[in-house]
């Protein structure tokens, strides 16, 4: 019998309830682990935002919510009854300090009718400016500490560098141990990621190749097909740099490449992957330009239809340097991984949404084949994060006929058809593991601190030199530039 995991007792406080991320994301999670039977009867939401709300017109909103975006779920009016139940209102200004004070006696009512043992996780799903004025809010009001445990969500962006993320840091840990502090990336959260560890760990075959003397390099796109679509104003204040490589693909990377850890507790996996965080090679200003490209999009068409560029795009400045696109070659300077390139690359209005991870073999030291062998074809390990998550191993194969004519053929995992069962959205698994207390997939502060680290000196410089955009046009595969930096090394860009 399969062990599930439950939610304990405890209240979940969202600030930010009426925002997008709580509607698109978190409701509809909750409402599925409510629909899975995950929930204790002990469970609470609080929403905070400023409009003015009562219980009843909040539940109505989330209603909505549920029914729009619950894409995979079935609306069940039964299941939505008994979560409704659980489900508070708190309108107030995060600046106010008397919203903590009114929440604070919400929260001791809702443990008395709700018995959630005074147990208490805080979602920050606001703009990242407010993250520390609501921890200071929440500690004025003494809610940072109780009888009960206390923990505290902070989405991304962590900070815009290193020197804002450890003030970050510092003024959460006014109120909060580092302990209490779940920094959430939603990368993690997905099926193929968390695979990862499995793949690499769980089986005895693939661990013994997975170094120097196998791998020749290992690259980690996340394309999408879309724009900006309406968060201009929000994205060009951060960009494919900031945006996706430092908060998502170094996380995955490290996944990748860390050591084994010791066990499968939070803090030993954490370690590891914090361990090859600081591995990774600073690059020098000088370097920068052989190992790291920035584009832009520009109007093409697409699609049969006119597609606007990156600076035409609402809320976006007509001459920003914001980039869209970003590619990266990172490498890490230990015994395991030294002279492998780690490509990294993530941009907008490419010519598809996906994300994947593809691990290139070196090739066979004699090629003792003298028939028609396809060049073209090295051997790959390919796991696909989305759209469709499973993992994919192409190798040689010969051809039928009777000569000795080699081919590429794949040997594809795919988890819908391997499993016949839906896979939990990202939110839906770390959302769980916050309230059961498991950080496993949570970064810590000081991976944050060394990602910064890893990305900083590529950032400085392009601010100082700034560049020629547009530079590729949207439905590509990004600028030329990026094709050069590993053509320079003999490798090329796989085209998913």
């Amino acid at each position: 019998m399969r062990f599930e995991r439950r939610v304990p007792e405890c209240a979940l406080v969202i600030f930010g309830a009426n925002g997008d991320l709580a509607k698109r994301k978190l409701l509809p999670a909750l409402y599925r682990l409510a629909y899975d039977r995950r929930l204790s009867a002990g469970f609470a939401v609080v929403g905070i935002s400023r409009t003015p709300l009562s219980d009843e017109q909040f539940r109505a909103k989330m209603q909505e919510a549920v029914r729009r975006f619950s894409e995979d779920t079935e609306f069940a009016p039964d299941v939505w009854e008994t979560f409704a139940r659980s489900l508070f209102y708190v309108a107030g200004d995060v600046a106010d300090l008397g919203l903590y004070r009114g929440l604070g006696k919400k929260l001791t009512e809702i443990e008395q009718t709700r018995q959630t043992g005074g147990n208490v996780l805080f979602y920050l799903s606001t703009q990242p400016s407010q993250y520390a004025p609501v921890a200071q809010g929440l500690g004025s009001a003494t809610l940072g500490q109780n009888r009960g445990w206390r923990r505290l969500v902070v989405e991304k962006p962590f900070g815009h560098d290193l020197a804002s993320a450890r003030t970050l840091s510092e003024q959460l840990h006014t109120v909060f141990s580092e302990s209490q502090v779940y920094r959430i990336d939603h990368y993690l959260g997905k099926e193929t990621v968390q695979n990862i560890l499995a793949f690499r760990f769980g089986n005895g075959i693939f661990e013994p190749l997975w170094n120097r003397r196998y791998v020749n390099h290992v690259q980690i796109t996340a394309a999408e097909s879309i724009g900006v679509e309406g968060r201009g104003s929000y994205y060009q204040e951060a960009g494919a740099l900031a945006d996706m490589i430092h908060n998502h693909l170094l996380q995955v990377m490290a996944t990748i490449a860390m050591e084994p850890s010791a066990s499968f507790r939070a803090d030993s996996v954490r370690d590891e992957r914090s361990k090859l965080l600081r591995s990774i090679r600073p690059i020098k200003p000088d370097e920068v330009r052989e190992n790291a490209v920035a584009g832009q999009y520009g109007p093409s068409r697409v699609g049969g239809a006119d597609v606007p560029g990156f600076r035409q795009e609402p809320g976006v400045d007509p001459q920003s340097e914001t980039n869209s696109y970003a590619a990266v070659t990172f490498f890490v300077d230990n015994w395991r991984w030294a002279g492998v390139p780690f490509y990294l690359r993530s941009g907008k209005r490419l010519p598809k949404r996906v994300t994947e991870i593809a691990i290139q073999f070196n090739a066979a030291p004699l090629a003792i084949f003298d028939g028609d062998t396809d060049s073209t074809g090295p051997n790959l390990l390919i796991l696909r994060i989305q759209p469709e998550e499973g993992i994919s191993l192409r190798f040689l194969s010969k051809r039928p006929g009777t000569g000795m004519t080699l081919r590429p053929v794949s040997m594809d995992f795919n988890y819908g058809s391997s499993f016949g069962e839906r896979s939990p959205s990202a939110y839906e698994t770390l959302l769980l593991d916050a309230l059961i207390g498991d950080a496993t997939l949570y970064t810590r502060q000081d991976m944050v601190e060394a990602s910064w680290a890893a990305v900083e000196p590529i950032q400085n410089v392009w601010r100082e030199t700034g560049h020629a955009f547009p530079n590729y046009a949207a439905g590509t595969w990004g600028p030329a530039e990026s094709d050069a930096m590993l053509v320079r090394r003999g490798h090329r860009w796989r085209k998913p």
